[in-house]
């Protein structure tokens, strides 16, 4: 489902005054959200206090019973009576959400998160949230900054709740369980002051979950579905509803490219290749492009180093670099954002067959250096480097590869962090605040030249696997060795793409890191 966000604009929101409350409680919706510190008669409870006398005392008595908590990520929605009426509150239910005491972002997350939750589900169609409720009452105020980053955050929750696969892929169930009243829009409740910039997030948080929808919905896809050509018609589907500029370089321009590590990997498969380019030009010509480069192995069986059978149906998500990447320049086509950037997708699946690569086999990539293939389940970075070569045409500002690479990364960093290396100091924080302001956060690992020597090969330029030792950073310093001409970092989303077991599904991690990081440049 797609949900719609929009602002509605009152002369002021925060009850201070009679013509306020009454403004507010005359609006018509499914939902009136308010959040509040403090339950009715603990003294900091004042909003509370006013909605009270509305609903006929239904907020004190829900307190005296203990069904209004005062701890934060609480929630608690009454239904309209007919007191609420001959008092002027027109709304059919009333969410009330606990903030707890002034905190940071992650505490203010759980909050919104909480909201997101009450109100996905629950047979509210429409709801509308009164935006100042949410904000310190301290007297340091609210910064134009945290108004806009919080918004965007609510938005970007709602939006993960409220999505369900099978939404736009309904032949995938016969009895699909997506309920016909899930949420369809948030209005965000506003002043006069706040209406300007509440707008941009809003709009912002729009493209934001409409890009991460995608990414989910590509992942989420059977393999039998997304392959290569699955995607690359995909890109094309975009450049027909926006902007976006897409160029598919088939098997034959892939070999005349020299892309030997890429066309190593997809030997085995019957489904061919695609080499997908996809171009945002908002920028000025001559500007340097931010370049996003996706990992696109559309199910990854390990070739001929054939992976264990268990959970094996996960390796659909092998593709969620490319599916992120898809989803980011989505985001960016519809903000029509004021930059050049460009998507770069090699995809391919990993199969087993006589035309396989084998373990042992040497290969030139398009850089010209040589590899010697010790594990052909170590097929991401083979994709990626002839990519990561192929790029350098664009005179990149930055480079940024993501990819499901190495369990290792999983197994470092679990499923809280994305794994970050990068060759740029500046990149690098530019990233780590990026995910910090998205709560898709990064943790920066070491690319130090010692761990090159576990690269080496006796036959040629370099092995594609180092050992067990320091997997991920040994992944990471394969790519760098493709890099050298730009700034780059490298996102291990192997642990962060998607959840497993009976949440299994796509996250639609990193599209709020990349989207937040391409907002944040000046």
């Amino acid at each position: 489902m797609t949900i719609q966000f929009s602002t509605k604009t009152l002369a002021e929101t925060d009850f201070k005054s009679p013509k306020a409350l009454g403004a507010v409680a005359a609006l018509q919706t499914d939902c009136l959200v308010i959040a509040y510190r403090g339950a009715v008669g603990g003294g900091v409870g004042e909003n509370l206090m006013k909605l009270d006398r509305l609903t006929g005392g239904a907020i004190a008595r829900a307190t005296e019973l203990g069904d209004l908590e005062n701890k934060l990520g609480a929630t608690l929605i009454l239904r309209s009576e007919p007191v609420w009426l001959a008092n002027g509150l027109r709304a059919r239910r009333l969410l009330l959400v606990a903030l707890g005491e002034d905190g940071d972002l992650t505490a203010f997350a759980k909050a919104a998160r909480a909201c997101a939750k009450a109100l996905s589900g629950s047979g509210i169609k429409n709801a509308t949230l009164v935006l100042q409720s949410f904000f310190p009452s301290s007297k340091t105020g609210l910064t134009a900054s945290m108004l806009h980053e919080r918004v965007r955050l609510i938005s970007q929750l709602v939006g993960e709740q409220v999505y369900r696969f099978g939404a736009r892929q309904p032949e995938m169930k016969t009895k699909p369980k997506e309920k016909a009243d899930n949420l369809a829009e948030l209005t965000f409740l506003v002043n006069t002051k706040q209406a300007t910039l509440v707008k941009v997030a809003v709009r912002e948080g729009d493209a934001l979950v409409n890009g991460m929808n995608l990414a989910k919905d590509l992942g989420n896809l059977p393999p039998n579905v997304c392959n290569p050509s699955y995607l690359a018609n995909s890109a094309k589907q975009l450049s027909k509803s926006t902007k976006l500029k897409v160029q598919v370089l088939e098997e034959k321009q892939i070999e005349s490219l020299g892309m030997g590590a890429f066309l190593a990997v997809t030997k085995g498969s019957e489904t061919p290749p695609k080499f997908i380019v996809i171009r945002h030009d908002g920028g000025k010509a001559n500007d340097e492009p931010i370049v996003l480069v996706g990992k696109g192995i559309t199910f990854d069986t390990g070739g001929i180093s054939l992976k264990p059978g268990e959970a094996m149906d996960e390796m659909k998500y092998d593709m969620c670099g490319a599916a992120s990447v898809m989803g980011t320049m989505y985001s960016v086509a519809l903000l029509n954002l004021k930059r050049n950037v460009i998507g770069v997708i090699p995809t391919c699946e990993n199969m087993p067959s006589g035309k396989a690569s084998r373990p042992g086999d040497i290969v030139k990539s398009m850089s010209g250096q040589t590899i010697e293939i010790l594990n052909t389940d170590a097929e991401g970075r083979l994709i990626l480097c002839d990519a990561l070569t192929y790029v350098e045409r664009f005179k990149p500002k930055a480079v940024i590869d993501i990819a499901t690479l190495t369990g290792a990364c999983v197994i470092a960093l679990g499923s809280v962090h994305s794994g970050l290396f990068s060759n740029n100091e500046s990149l690098s924080n530019a990233l780590i605040t990026a995910g910090q302001a998205s709560l898709d956060t990064v943790w920066r690992l070491p690319l130090d030249a010692a761990y090159q020597e576990q690269l080496k090969s006796n036959f040629a330029d370099m092995a594609n696997i180092g050992g067990r030792p320091a997997g991920s950073v040994t992944a990471a310093c394969f790519l760098a060795r493709f890099t050298e001409k730009y700034n780059w970092a490298h996102l291990d989303i192997a642990g962060t793409a998607w959840k497993g077991g009976a949440a299994k599904g796509s996250t639609g991690r990193p599209v709020p890191l990349l989207l937040n990081y391409l907002l944040a440049l000046h």
